[in-house]
């Protein structure tokens, strides 16, 4: 798809407009209505114009998301792998809204594996979909039992768990003629692999918001690639979707993920701006100024004669960002931080 196309299909998804006294659905108004009785008492209407606001926010920044990186194009038949979580139902719920704003025809289906976790509510899903006029279809296979038979009790499950999701999402998309596989993967789960790959795996890599699977055969998207993660948590509940949580791993607390999404909290609530900054970055390379022979060719570096505006400035102080840190300095000195225990 060419740039023109590209851009035009970013403006028209990202500039869509959602009135702010348009009502949510049922579901968001009645969730609307569980606040806190205080809340109610206070503004009725004030939390209706919150959700409606945060509506339009993640709207707005999927319908970027999709225009920059070119995620869907006219007739796709975009497959939402929904596990029960809130960022899939959030993407699925986005996407619908989006599809009847777009300025071209797609298709959505949503498709959830049922892994035969013991105690799985089968019936969930199926019954949420139906309700919402949402086609689907329901994989099973029995990844659980793989998984517990293979990894050692106490082992990380996610990679392999992972690996065989991906083999049945890939496999259900060949029957079903999807373009496109979306995935729930939000701003936040980009980041924290891109920490893991730098801190633990020495690489500068993460989740890109499109690239084609494993096996050669499906384009895999994650439109929810600029949506924070606590945005989408206050969504769901305000949407009241039906949550079905994740047993096979959702206790394992000493995961490095779950390490490194903790410092990322803490940079947000100590550092204002650092984690904007961070994924700004990501999509703000310069491959001259890296160290990677396979990205820039270093021998062939000469001498041009004219001014470079990339030339060799890395001791140049840069002054956008060394007033903030001597302003955050001057701010300590005179505010007595406690220390951090």
């Amino acid at each position: 798809m060419g740039y023109a196309t590209i851009r035009a299909t970013k403006i028209a998804m990202a500039r869509a407009q959602f009135p702010m006294d348009d009502a949510l659905p049922a579901s968001g108004t009645a969730a609307a209505a569980s606040a806190p009785a205080s809340a109610r008492a206070r503004d009725p209407r004030k939390a209706e114009f919150e959700a409606n606001k945060l509506k339009k926010r993640l709207r707005r920044q999927v319908g970027e998301a999709i225009g920059d990186y070119g995620l869907i194009v006219p007739g796709d038949r975009v497959m939402v792998a929904v596990s029960g979580g809130k960022d899939s139902y959030g993407l699925l719920d986005i996407l619908r809204s989006l599809k009847d704003r777009a300025p071209f025809a797609f298709e959505l289906i949503a498709v959830n594996l049922d892994q035969k976790q013991p105690g799985f509510p089968a019936d969930v899903l199926p019954r949420y979909l139906e309700a919402q006029g949402i086609a689907y279809r329901i994989a099973e296979q029995d990844t659980y039992s793989v998984v517990k038979r293979v990894v050692a009790e106490g082992a990380t499950m996610c990679s392999l768990c992972s690996r065989l999701r991906r083999g049945v999402l890939y496999r259900v998309a060949g029957e079903l003629g999807a373009t496109k596989i979306a995935l729930g993967h939000h701003r936040d789960d980009i980041l924290a692999t891109f920490f893991l790959n730098l801190f633990f795996g020495g690489k500068l890599k993460t989740m890109p918001p499109k690239l084609v699977s494993d096996d050669g055969k499906h384009v895999v998207i994650r439109p929810l690639a600029y949506v924070r993660e606590r945005d989408l948590a206050r969504y769901a509940d305000l949407m009241r979707f039906p949550i079905i949580p994740c047993n096979l791993c959702g206790s394992q607390e000493h995961l490095q993920r779950r390490q490194v999404t903790a410092m990322l909290r803490d940079w947000e609530k100590r550092f204002p701006g650092r984690i904007e900054s961070v994924c700004n970055a990501l999509g703000n390379v310069v491959p001259s100024h890296l160290m990677d022979r396979a990205l820039f060719d270093f021998g062939a570096v000469r001498a041009t004669g004219r001014a470079e505006p990339d030339g060799d400035i890395g001791f140049d102080v840069d002054t956008a960002i060394e007033r903030p840190t001597d302003a955050m300095a001057s701010l300590a000195s005179v505010v007595a931080l406690p220390p951090r225990r």
